[in-house]
């Protein structure tokens, strides 16, 4: 480059220098010298028109404009770079293009927006599930097309762990699942996936349990009241029948426990046992529950304590507040060994308020932790005799605390004892009014 350019600076003062002896020779060198700079100027200026009319449209030839000296250097580098940016473009768009007919390809919903929801592109799928049109939903608001509360507020709230479920507004009889992604400069990326088959089939289980377990509760109560008179005359029978009427018997009160059990999870999971805006005072309830417990214990004689550290409201159902904790302090007195220690504390932080439960048991496996909330899953099976659980008490806590905006954390080891802490968050403690005195 360094060469071309001493070249070039070369050949333009031999050109000035020229020109300055054509002028002496006519006895004006000065004229010779004022007409090699203007035909250096002029040429200079019809290089620079060539360069500024390919710039302006680099396409429309084939070929960069060809010239000599640094102007011809210049031409063929900018040519190469154009060149280069065209190969490159190629490439890119036909990535682009790739990435767009494999996302068309796909069976859900995919949509790009900005941070402030203005659609910018989607694929096929997405005009299906949600009814969006090209022609004239491009640069409009994905929550002025998809008008949901709901929507709006998850896609506002950038907590987006955990997917959202709603109906679509174009075909309301489809159930999607919406599921949204941060990218870029806090664009949003937004799946929405057909779950109506597997909302169905959910449903249609709700309804078996729940149906299931009302058609068994008649008859149920029937077998329980008449086995109930025969072992209160059990004297009267042969002794042959005693035993079998008393395992019969308990049987029964486990099968009463167990649909019990199964009606309550089935109002709590279709809503029909909904949270209210009432306020639970968790310390007669925390209380009471343990004097309950207690009861239970009788003779094994556990050591049942209660510690309350913060004493603001909960809001929230209290029934259902009143089965999750009863479940757990329950669970803990039953799997505990006699004599055994249970702690109950209640405590509130910056992060919200926590109920612990603590026993001295025999623990659990690691292993077993991440499916204890499931129906009927019990780490161990041979322990179901001796407590008589229905192996839905879990359950029920997992999905009352769902409902109550909370998650449930389970520390436990072999031998070492368990730890159930249910997690709220602050919105949910309100303060106590105080009461108003004479």
């Amino acid at each position: 480059m360094q060469h071309n350019w001493s070249r070039y600076l070369r050949l333009i003062l031999a050109s000035l220098a020229g020109t300055t002896l054509v002028g002496l020779y006519f006895g004006e060198p000065v004229y010779g010298l004022l007409v090699g700079l203007v035909g250096y100027l002029w040429w200079t200026l019809i290089q620079a028109r060539r360069l500024y009319q390919w710039l302006g449209n680099p396409d429309a030839s084939e070929e960069a404009p060809q010239s000599i000296g640094m102007w011809g250097s210049m031409f063929d580098g900018l040519n190469k770079l154009h060149q280069g940016h065209l190969h490159t473009q190629d490439r890119l768009r036909a990535r682009i293009n790739r990435v767009q007919e494999s996302t068309n390809a796909m069976r859900d919903g995919v949509i790009m927006t900005d941070a402030r929801g203005a659609m910018e592109w989607w694929n096929g799928s997405a005009e299906h599930l949600l009814g969006f049109r090209r022609s004239t939903d491009r640069g409009q608001y994905i929550h002025n097309l998809i008008r949901n509360p709901a929507f709006k507020a998850y896609f506002d709230s950038r907590d987006y762990r955990e997917p959202l479920e709603l109906n679509s507004p174009a075909k309301p009889h489809l159930h999607l699942q919406i599921q949204i992604s941060l990218f870029g400069d806090d664009d949003r990326l937004i799946v929405a996936k057909d779950v109506t088959r597997l909302y169905q089939l959910e449903q249609m289980r709700r309804d078996f349990v729940g149906n299931v377990s009302h058609e068994m509760r008649t008859p149920l109560t029937v077998i329980s009241g008449y086995l109930e008179t025969l072992v209160d005359h059990a004297d009267e029978l042969p002794p042959k029948w005693r035993r079998a009427i008393n395992t019969m018997a308990a049987q029964s009160s486990r099968m009463e426990a167990l649909i019990t059990d199964l009606i309550l999870l089935s109002r709590i999971e279709t809503g029909e046992h909904t949270v209210d805006d009432t306020l639970a005072d968790m310390d007669a309830l925390l209380n009471q529950i343990c004097h309950d417990a207690q009861a239970l214990s009788g003779s094994k004689q556990h050591r049942i304590t209660v510690n309350i550290s913060d004493h603001r409201l909960l809001q929230g159902d209290e029934s259902q507040l009143r089965s999750a904790f009863s479940n757990l302090v329950f669970n803990a007195v039953k799997y505990t060994p006699a004599e055994g220690e249970v702690t109950v504390s209640w405590t509130a932080n910056r992060d919200g308020a926590h109920l612990s439960v603590k026993d001295s048991g025999i623990g659990i496996d690691p292993v077993h932790i991440p499916r204890l909330t499931e129906r009927f899953y019990r780490a161990d099976p041979s322990r179901h005799k001796d407590t008589g659980g229905t192996g839905l008490g879990l359950a029920i806590v997992k999905h009352v605390l769902i409902n109550h905006d909370g998650n449930l954390e389970i520390r436990s080891k072999p031998g070492e004892g368990s730890e159930f802490i249910c997690h709220f968050p602050r919105e949910r403690l309100v303060e106590r009014v105080p009461e108003l005195r004479d």
